[in-house]
């Protein structure tokens, strides 16, 4: 009985036809980790499910092509990944984000009170480098061509200020990322705007990275206030911890990723600066802001607190 059962099951597999249960089995192991199974991988392709199946005696034979269609039936896509941060205390989340989010739907009016919202934050470790040839434009029937081998030329940092209520951008490169690089950025970069615009207090929008020394920052920012005479305050509105997506100034930055520094081509740090204040100018002339409409609420029904 056993044998027939193995011989009809083996004709079957010839035709490419095979039982429910190695379907199921399929998808069981894409469900799963490949260490659970004791394979010394991350993450399952067609090809290893396949392997898989034939080593558990599920099948005698299976193109890993037949598992393909199946995961792709069933929409699982085991050989890909997505990062996703958990909130932990929702509650305190909801806390720190709620002046945030009511700074972005109110920077108009905030503004007319003198009130100029402003996210910051730093791009790190932007790398310069040189190609055998600058890239080759699209042609007809072709993308644009970059040749795969370089030479580093170093590495920058960015640190820039976003302006919430009209999307002006400005920004410092530096050599490296301190707290004393991002208090010479916001010397040399967000108090000269902040005269030029005559606003009686900054809102500036930051996360707890340890480059803002969040246990400093706000009593060096009074003692200059006091020091230099600024005819305006600085208030700091810390975002929520792991809450880059609430960050405007992230938006911006995948924005100079895609518009400036991909594909990667600079002759030198000085070439890779000086592209970056160029963007930064150009995109100026015709900044415009962030179309913002995550609100508190959306926040708040998307964490379940009430």
């Amino acid at each position: 009985m056993t044998r027939g059962a193995s011989t009809t099951c083996l004709g079957l597999e010839d035709r490419g036809v095979f039982p429910p249960e190695a379907r199921a089995e399929a998808t069981a192991l894409a469900c799963s980790r490949p260490q659970e199974k004791g394979k010394p991988f991350a993450r399952w392709s067609n090809a290893e499910i396949a392997r898989m199946l034939v080593a558990l005696g599920v099948v005698m034979h299976i193109a890993a092509s037949t598992v393909g269609r199946w995961l792709a039936a069933e929409k699982i896509r085991p050989w890909r990944f997505h990062n996703w941060q958990h909130i932990l205390d929702p509650q305190v989340f909801l806390e720190r984000a709620r002046p945030v989010l009511e700074l972005y739907n109110h920077a108009q009016e905030w503004l007319a009170q003198g009130v100029w919202i402003v996210c910051a934050d730093e791009k790190t470790s932007i790398q310069a480098r040189e190609r055998p040839e600058p890239p080759e434009p699209a042609i007809a029937g072709h993308p644009v061509h970059i040749s795969d081998r370089y030479a580093r030329r170093g590495a920058l940092n960015l640190f820039a200020a976003f302006s919430v209520v009209d999307g002006w951008v400005d920004g410092l490169c530096q050599q490296r990322k301190r707290f004393v690089d991002f208090q010479a950025f916001l010397l040399e970069v967000v108090v000269p705007e902040a005269v030029r615009r005559g606003v009686q207090t900054v809102a500036l929008v930051l996360d707890n990275g340890t480059t803002h020394a969040p246990k400093q920052l706000e009593r060096w920012l009074e003692e200059q206030r006091q020091l230099q005479g600024w005819q305006f305050s600085i208030q700091v509105f810390w975002l929520p911890a792991h809450a880059s997506w609430l960050d405007q100034i992230e938006i911006w930055f995948s924005i100079l990723q895609r518009k400036l520094l991909t594909p990667n081509h600079f002759e030198s740090l000085g070439a890779l600066e000086a592209a970056i204040q160029a963007f930064m100018a150009f995109r100026n002339e015709t900044a415009k802001p962030i179309q913002w409409t995550y609100t508190f609420e959306k926040l708040e029904k998307k964490l379940g607190v009430n």
